[in-house]
């Protein structure tokens, strides 16, 4: 039986051969024979080609398919550019912590999970994931383990 790294290799393989598909807009993951492919393609005749390739591919067992047609000049953002440009954005945010807060995108929809120490940080990283282009919405489930009053807003209390 052919291992999943070899199948996965000989797939990208068959894509890079095949000129009428741009294998570097094309994910290729396998377990146990099975092979997911996601990204994008440009035309209904490109992911044909697509899924027809990979069937030949000796010791695919089968295909889970996440490929979206999307045809030249439709500039609506992927999920990975924004997922990538999220996390990039978080990166340079003075007020969220590195590391702590984890995206997910789902068809434009952002859900950020984690655990920060303030109210300020998560609605730090909310905020970020709103500003970006391309997402139509954000779930926030990042979990608050310190004071869940916003610190700026604190200060504005008047104290009798």
């Amino acid at each position: 039986m052919i291992s999943d790294t070899v199948l996965r290799q000989e797939i990208i393989d068959e894509l890079d051969f095949e000129s009428a598909i741009d294998g570097s807009h094309i994910g290729v993951a396998v377990e146990d024979g099975i092979v997911t492919l996601t990204g994008c393609v440009f035309s209904s005749e490109q992911k044909a080609l697509l899924e027809s390739l990979v069937c030949k591919v000796r010791g695919v067992r089968g295909i889970a398919e996440e490929v979206e047609v999307r045809p030249l000049g439709v500039t609506r953002t992927t999920d990975e550019e924004i997922a990538r440009r999220m996390v990039n954005a978080l990166a340079c945010n003075a007020i969220v912590p590195s590391d702590t807060v984890q995206i997910k995108v789902e068809g434009g929809w952002v859900t950020l999970v984690g655990t920060v120490d303030n109210l300020d940080q998560s609605v730090a990283a909310e905020n970020v994931a709103h500003a970006l282009a391309g997402v139509g919405g954000v779930t926030n489930k990042i979990e608050v383990t310190g004071p869940t009053i916003a610190v700026g807003a604190a200060n504005t209390l008047r104290q009798p």
